[in-house]
């Protein structure tokens, strides 16, 4: 095909008038999203527990805050190895290739066309050739109402959200890791305690065999220790099983078996003679919002919903396309790329819905209506984060003070038994009574193991609530 200059002038403006189209679509197109506003964290603004903090809490990284280097070294393969997290990872890829996908979705696919045809001419039915060879552009829609820059916005903050969603994986990875080692610390020592008890036990039972045997004492004194020996044997069978059940659930977050290193370390530890974590300053309720990665999650899922709200108002409207090819056409195939056979053809179209049956109406009603869910699910992510940075805080100075007077206790409990064991080798008191102190010191000495563990895990769970875990937000 023949070039005329007049219509290669015109073709040369044609790209202009598009580009013009395009910068107005942008401009267009931003007033049909919402514009995005931050809900009110719907929490007061302290915390009940700490209503004189106002220092932000800090958003440590768990090196720092954990001092234990077996710990370091257990959180470091759970990273490494975990599932769970490795899937919170590949999600944040496959989410970053949606959002390239979106990106990609704005700007033309440039295709090569080539063509061969044989056909009867018009008026002389004579059989004629045409070939033609160039670059083609099918179908690329104008985005002048935003509908594709709303998509790609949606698809941006559902990259955001799920690569947030991957630090609160994480965040609750380390803090489950640290859980499961303070765990078998105190199954640990609980057992080392147990069988110190049972052979304290096995001995009572011996010696009240004997003296039954020997007549100084009555059967129901010997019956008595036998009964205590086979309590402390059942106790001891409880705790193996559930040390062996807490290794497994650390082995699962680890994934893959405790190492021999840790297992050595653990022998060599008491949960008791641990020192207290560091403490931290809970800060304000509005610190969260910029701490907590699933809050973080929570509001981009938000702001997807929003940009969804102007992707289904701009399907409302007509959506403009262009087709356009540039190439070289000749009768010839010698002749296909000689001077002169140069040309472009560009082929706008618009296409507007008549009738859809209510379907663009209901897309825009349901974009609507999930936004409204998506601002409860942040609101309720919210009130969450609250309740757990509460319950910590409850649980810090109770638990302090509990342990403490179950030292005290422990103390008093372990010179009434001294006393008991004087007063029975002396003959003033019953094997009752030394069996008694035994029981009871052996009760304390479970619960205060017990409670230091639980006063542990709460610290833990304080440094996850106010957002540890992950270092510095958005890091």
């Amino acid at each position: 095909m023949k070039s005329d200059p007049r219509r290669l002038l015109r073709g040369m403006a044609a790209p202009r008038a598009a580009l013009s189209l395009m910068a107005a679509a942008v401009l267009a197109g931003c007033a049909f999203t919402p514009a995005y506003e931050r809900p009110a964290a719907p929490v007061p603004e302290r915390y009940a527990q700490s209503p004189e903090a106002a220092a932000a809490a800090p958003a440590l990284d768990w090196r720092r805050y954990f001092a234990d280097a077996t710990l370091h070294t257990l959180i470091d393969t759970a990273l490494a190895h975990n599932r769970d997290l490795r899937v919170a990872t590949l999600n944040v890829q496959q989410a970053q290739a949606q959002f390239r996908i979106r990106e990609a979705d704005r700007l033309p696919t440039v295709g090569l066309a080539a063509n061969a045809s044989r056909a009867p001419a018009t008026g002389s039915g004579d059989l004629t050739n045409s070939f033609s060879v160039g670059l083609a552009i099918s179908a690329w829609e104008i985005d002048f109402f935003g509908r594709l820059a709303s998509l790609r916005d949606q698809a941006l903050a559902q990259y955001l959200a799920t690569r947030e969603g991957r630090d609160a994986a994480q965040s609750s990875l380390v803090a489950a890791v640290a859980q499961g080692w303070l765990a078998l610390q105190a199954d640990e020592e609980l057992l080392a305690l147990t069988r110190q008890t049972l052979a304290t036990r096995e001995e009572s039972a011996r010696l009240m065999r004997l003296r039954f045997e020997a007549g100084a004492s009555s059967e129901l004194d010997w019956q008595q220790a036998v009964g205590l020996q086979q309590a402390a044997l059942a106790t001891l069978a409880q705790l193996q099983r559930q040390r062996a059940l807490n290794e497994n659930a650390l082995a699962l977050l680890l994934g893959q078996p405790l190492p021999p290193a840790a297992r050595e370390a653990l022998a060599a530890r008491r949960l008791t003679a641990q020192p207290d974590l560091a403490t931290l300053p809970a800060g304000l309720p509005s610190d969260l919002l910029t701490h907590r990665p699933d809050i973080r999650q929570a509001e981009q899922q938000l702001i997807a919903a929003n940009a969804q709200i102007g992707a289904a108002r701009a399907a409302m409207f007509p959506r403009i396309s262009l087709t356009a090819q540039a190439g070289t056409a000749s009768r010839e195939l010698g002749d296909l790329f000689s001077g002169g056979s140069w040309g472009f053809t560009l082929a706008p179209s618009l296409l507007h819905t008549l009738f859809d049956a209510g379907r663009n109406a209901a897309q825009l009603d349901a974009s609507r209506v999930g936004r409204e869910i998506a601002v409860a699910q942040y609101e309720k992510t919210i009130q969450t984060a609250f309740r757990e940075v509460s319950d910590a805080l409850a649980g810090t100075e109770t638990l302090r003070a509990q342990s403490q007077a179950l030292q005290r206790q422990q103390d008093a409990e372990a010179a009434r038994m001294r006393l008991a064991e004087l007063r029975f080798q002396n003959g003033v008191a019953s094997s009752l009574e030394l069996l008694d102190a035994q029981r009871s010191l052996f009760a304390v000495q479970q619960s205060r193991v017990q409670v230091r563990l639980a006063q542990q895990q709460n610290q833990v769970l304080l440094y996850k609530a106010l957002g540890g875990g992950t270092g510095q937000p958005g890091a």
